[in-house]
């Protein structure tokens, strides 16, 4: 397989854009607007991110291999009501790194980095995929920055307690034919992405009871994460709320984008609330 095929394939998984989406991604000014866009120095690299409308600022972070263009749904919808901020991860996008290692916790603490540049102590977050790992650990390691955390399709552990076995088994087969290949900057680059697929996260439990904010964890039922894992999630941050989809894949932004959409930013706005004995009746 040519490296140029093999990024669009590995692309095409981590943000499972079907063919009637392809377009809008193309064609969306998102990820590339002149006026909104600005590139930072930090931590080493030049970070590239858009800015968004006005209010209490939401930070938006994108899965493995995508950019800020996955969200040009939310983008409209969440800018009448917030500051709206994306950024190109580290290695993706318009984020170039020519280092060799990339995990989770370095990317989230380049996001907590821009935050400080921006001199925000604290936002709303909303995590996709990859994003969504990035999202707990954001709440985690630097818990004042998240106000409210919404993340969809997350896991903690790189197996098949998490993971859909097939989508398991195909990541560590791309991530093997790939150290195969000749090691070209372009190879070094998809190695550094599959790496995440295929050896990371290493979220404990333990490390999930210490998140302060209230969280809405949500996943498809058909997700490339299991349901158990997501509920897993949920059960083990204190203050959570669970949203399984039904009929849903890993692209709730997408393809479930209105009720993704108004159930997210109803739970930013609304305050969180605790519900045990009778209440459960309710």
């Amino acid at each position: 397989m040519r490296n140029k095929n093999l990024l669009a394939v590995i692309i095409l998984l981590l943000a499972t854009l079907s063919a009637r989406a392809q377009s809008p991604f193309d064609t969306t000014i998102y990820g590339r607007n002149k006026e909104a866009g600005k590139y930072i120095r930090i931590r080493g690299f030049n970070m590239y991110y858009e800015t968004y409308g006005k209010g209490e600022p939401l930070l938006i972070i994108h899965g493995n291999g995508g950019s800020i263009n996955n969200f040009f749904y939310q983008i409209p919808y969440f800018e009448k009501y917030y500051k709206v901020i994306l950024a190109d991860s580290r290695s993706q996008g318009k984020s170039i790194d020519d280092g060799d290692s990339l995990s989770y916790e370095m990317m989230t603490d380049d996001l907590n980095a821009l935050l400080d540049s921006l001199h925000l102590d604290s936002c709303y977050v909303i995590g996709w995929s990859d994003g969504g790992i990035n999202g707990l650990l954001l709440a985690i390691r630097h818990p004042d920055k998240v106000k409210k955390l919404a993340v969809t399709g997350a896991n903690l552990t790189p197996d098949t307690t998490a993971v859909d076995p097939w989508v398991y088994n195909w990541a560590r087969q791309m991530n093997d034919s790939a150290s195969k290949m000749k090691q070209t900057p372009e190879v070094k680059h998809q190695l550094k992405l599959l790496h995440l697929l295929s050896f990371e996260p290493h979220i404990s439990l333990a490390q999930l009871a210490t998140i302060k904010c209230p969280s809405l964890i949500i996943g498809g039922d058909h997700d490339v994460l299991l349901p158990k894992h997501t509920m897993l999630i949920a059960d083990n941050i204190p203050q959570s709320y669970l949203w399984i989809l039904p009929n849903s894949g890993h692209s709730t932004p997408i393809f479930y984008k209105d009720q993704f959409n108004e159930t997210v930013h109803n739970f930013f706005v609304q305050p969180y609330r605790k519900i045990e004995q009778f209440g459960r009746f309710n």
